[in-house]
C-alpha cells in the first residue's frame, strides 16, 4: 500500500514533468488545479510575469463540501467566469500531476462550457 507522503511525492514528479513541457503567457495563461480530500482549487496564473491573475477554490466560496464532483463543477464554472471578465478566453490546462478524471474532469470540463477554450 502507498502512503499519502509517498502518492504525493509521486505526483509532484508528474507535476515537474508536466511544467517542464507548458507554462502560461500573457496570451495564454495556465489554468493550474490542486485537490485536496476536502477542497478544490483553481488559479489562472502568468508564469512570465509570476502572477496569479484569476483565483477559485471550494474554501472561498464556502460550498459545503469540497471534495466532490459538484463542488469541482462550480470551481470550474466561477474560474472561468472570472477569467472572462478579465477578458481572458484561451488558457492552458495544467492538471497538476492529477489524472484526467473524475474532480478534474469535471472542473475542466465546467471551465470550458462556461467559456474558456482550451
Amino acid at each position: 500500500m502507498i502512503t499519502q507522503n509517498k502518492r504525493n511525492a509521486i505526483r509532484q514528479r508528474i507535476h515537474a514533468r508536466i511544467r517542464r513541457k507548458l507554462s502560461g503567457t500573457a496570451a495564454r495563461p495556465r489554468l493550474n488545479v490542486y485537490r485536496s480530500l476536502t477542497h478544490i482549487y483553481a488559479q489562472v496564473i502568468d508564469d512570465q510575469k509570476g502572477e496569479t491573475l484569476v483565483s477559485a477554490s471550494s474554501l472561498a466560496l464556502k460550498v459545503k463540501t469540497g471534495g466532490n464532483l459538484a463542488a469541482a463543477k462550480e470551481i470550474g464554472k466561477t474560474v472561468a467566469e472570472r477569467a472572462v471578465e478579465k477578458g481572458i478566453k484561451k488558457v492552458v490546462f495544467d492538471r497538476g500531476g492529477y489524472l484526467y478524471h473524475g474532480r478534474i474532469k469535471a472542473l475542466a470540463d465546467a471551465a470550458r462550457e462556461a467559456g474558456l477554450e482550451f
